[in-house]
C-alpha cells in the first residue's frame, strides 16, 4: 500500500484523553479519514492490546506492515510526518524543544489526574493515601499555574493547544481537582479554543 493512502488502525477508548489527543491531531492534519478506530476491551483476555503494546496502554497505532506506534506524543509526531507539515510541532531548533516541553507538561496533568482516579477507584476510602493524592493534585495545580500565566495561542491549533485542551476536558469530566475557580485565563482560553477548533467538540467523549 502506498504511504499516501495507507490506512491506520487506532487501538482506542473514546473516554481516553490521550486517544482524544490523537483523534484531534488527525482531524487537524486532515488524516481522520485514514484512521479506523479499534476499541479496546479490557475485560476480554483475548484482546491483543498487550501484544501490540507490552505496557498494555493505549492509544497505539497499527500500520499496514504490522509496525505498532505507541504513546500519543509519538503518534502525533508520526501523523505530522505523514501529513508533511510542521503544523503541530516545529521540525527543529529551540522552538521545537520548548513546544515539546509544554506538550509534556499538559500530558503530566492527565497522568496525575489518572493516578488520583486510580487511587480512589481501586482502594477503599480508609486505605487511600491522602499524602499521595495531595502530591498528585499539587502537580496538576503547579502545571496549570504555568499555563495560566502563559496559555497557548488559541487561534492556531498545535500540539500544545491540543494537549492542554484534552487535559482540561479530562479535568472537567473526571474532576480529580476543581481547576476553574483558580484559572480564569484558562477558562477563557478553553472556551476560545473550542470555538476556533471544531475537532474539540467532535471528539468529545461519550457521557457514559
Amino acid at each position: 500500500m502506498s504511504p499516501a493512502s495507507e490506512i491506520f488502525i487506532l487501538r482506542s477508548s473514546l473516554t481516553s484523553p490521550f486517544v482524544r489527543k490523537v483523534r484531534m491531531a488527525a482531524e487537524v492534519l486532515g488524516l481522520a479519514h485514514r484512521i479506523v478506530l479499534s476499541p479496546i476491551d479490557a475485560a476480554d483476555p483475548g484482546d491483543k492490546l498487550v501484544e501490540q503494546n507490552p505496557l498494555g496502554k493505549y492509544p497505539c497505532l497499527l500500520r499496514a506492515d504490522n509496525t505498532v506506534i505507541y504513546d500519543s506524543s509519538v503518534i502525533l509526531e508520526f501523523l505530522q510526518q505523514v501529513a508533511g507539515t510542521d503544523q503541530l510541532l516545529p521540525l527543529d531548533g529551540s522552538e521545537r524543544i520548548a513546544t515539546l516541553t509544554r506538550t509534556r507538561l499538559a500530558d503530566g496533568v492527565i497522568d496525575a489526574g489518572a493516578l488520583i482516579i486510580y487511587e480512589e477507584r481501586y482502594h477503599e476510602a480508609e486505605k487511600r493515601s491522602q499524602v499521595w493524592l495531595g502530591y498528585q493534585r499539587d502537580k496538576i495545580r503547579r502545571a496549570l499555574a504555568v499555563f495560566e500565566a502563559d496559555p497557548p495561542y488559541q487561534r492556531r491549533t498545535d500540539a500544545v493547544g491540543i494537549g492542554l485542551a484534552c487535559a482540561l476536558g479530562f479535568l472537567d469530566r473526571r474532576r480529580p481537582v476543581e481547576w476553574r475557580p483558580n484559572c480564569p485565563t484558562l477558562v477563557q482560553w478553553l472556551s476560545a479554543f473550542a470555538e476556533n477548533e471544531p475537532s474539540f467538540e467532535r471528539t468529545r467523549p461519550p457521557d457514559a
